[in-house]
């Protein structure tokens, strides 16, 4: 994992702009980046080096939000609004996966695709189901990626072969999991899921609260995605301050949370997403598919709310994060023009960095190519993208991200293992 990868670079140290180096070498020892460098330094002179030649050299992508076994359908589903959706698509799909010879049929599929794409870093829900769970995990880590992946937790509105028993027995079988998968795994690691307030009761609320203290573990959920759910979860928490108060309640609003999509959050929610240090997974394509929203996302980030990108799949249609970058932008600069023209519009360089070192910010020092980072690196051939004149990077690497389906991955690096 000692080598210096030659391209051209393109990462972002903060919101407001890309650093490019065209030919530029990036130094990975023990799989952390030493720094990127325009030429490259002597001290590193002796390490191995790789060319990629005229590709395209990016962080890794960090999808804080996906689904691995709504991955099968897709692309599917699509007119419709989320609680439909759920019980006509997402549900049916996931009681499948009590079948271990179909788990393992589903989630072959979402690995390959996973390792190839240009995500490094991933929060992935699975299923309630602890054995097709621990064979999701076993998967990833096989494939080189790193991350965390949570059972889902519920016991309630939710088909019965979809509930669990109860809530302590939903506790028991979260807790041997989480002891389970801490044993076995290092790169992929438990995140508790309870899947929404809908779902899970106050008893198995305080449960998941404990053990996330108990073994010091973060937790991943959904919060203000549609205005039917807000309005449902008033009717099932009538003594809650809102949507954010009813996980807050439970202590489960910290620095290790990700809360998905947080269309509709109230100005106090916002301060309270701030205050508690809340990791937001920006999910736009999902918010346009099943008729959601469109996500205050610059109002979240003057406010000093950490956000990220995740794809939703499969209320995102697909596990690409480039189309979440641009998908970004693009819903940002409706939100401009039909909502609140005080709320300027994204630029690329904000969305590029929330899906690099915005969003990774959740997993440590993930996401860009500075000095102390992981080395997580992927490398892009766009020469599929001719050009009747020469380009300079960054404007590559914007149609790169705009044209993402004509670009391929040809290299990826994990905390400096190359994957692909």
């Amino acid at each position: 994992m000692n080598f210096v990868l030659k391209g051209n670079l393109c990462f972002c140290e903060n919101p407001q702009r890309m650093t490019t180096l065209p030919n530029g070498y990036l130094v990975s020892r023990d799989g952390v980046c030493e720094g990127a460098f325009a030429r490259l330094p002597d001290k590193f002179s002796g390490l191995p080096l790789v060319d990629v030649g005229d590709h395209l050299v990016l962080p890794g992508m960090n999808d804080l939000h996906v689904h691995a076994p709504q991955f099968a359908y897709r692309g599917l589903g699509m007119d419709l609004e989320l609680i439909e959706w759920l019980t006509t698509r997402a549900f049916p799909e996931e009681s499948k996966y009590r079948e271990l010879d179909y788990a393992a049929r589903a989630y072959d599929l979402f690995v390959d695709a996973m390792k190839k794409s240009a995500t490094t870093r991933l929060g992935c829900f699975a299923t309630l189901h602890v054995p097709a769970t621990l064979m999701l995990m076993e998967k990833l880590e096989a494939a080189g990626l790193h991350g965390y992946v949570g059972k889902v937790s519920m016991d309630r509105n939710s088909p019965d072969i979809l509930c669990e028993t109860d809530a302590a027995q939903a506790a028991r079988d979260a807790e041997s999991w989480l002891v389970e998968s801490r044993k076995r795994f290092s790169n992929i690691k438990p995140i508790l899921t309870p899947r929404f307030i809908p779902s899970c009761t106050d008893a198995l609320m305080g449960s998941l609260a404990t053990l996330m203290r108990r073994y010091d573990v973060p937790l991943h959920s959904h919060l203000s995605e549609n205005r039917a759910e807000i309005r449902w979860v008033e009717q099932l928490c009538p003594n809650a301050d809102g949507y954010a108060d009813a996980y807050d309640r439970h202590g489960m609003l910290t620095p290790r949370t990700i809360m998905a999509h947080v269309v509709y959050p109230e100005p106090d929610e916002i301060d309270l997403l701030r205050e508690r240090g809340v990791m937001v997974a920006h999910c736009p394509a999902s918010n346009m598919n099943i008729r959601s929203g469109i996500a205050p996302v610059r109002k979240l980030m003057k406010a000093g709310v950490k956000v990220g990108l995740g794809t939703d799949v499969a209320g995102g249609q697909t596990i690409d994060m480039f189309r979440a970058v641009t998908d970004a932008v693009q819903v940002s600069k409706l939100y401009w023009r039909l909502i609140d023209q005080k709320q300027a519009a994204l630029t690329l360089a904000e969305g590029l960095y929330l899906a690099t070192k915005g969003g990774g910010a959740f997993f440590g020092k993930v996401g860009s190519f500075e000095r102390g980072y992981a080395m997580d690196a992927i490398v892009l051939d766009d020469s599929s993208l001719p050009h009747p004149q020469p380009l300079t990077v960054a404007e590559r690497v914007e149609r790169a991200l705009y044209l993402s389906g004509e670009c391929k991955v040809v290299g990826k690096y994990v905390a400096g293992r190359q994957i692909v």
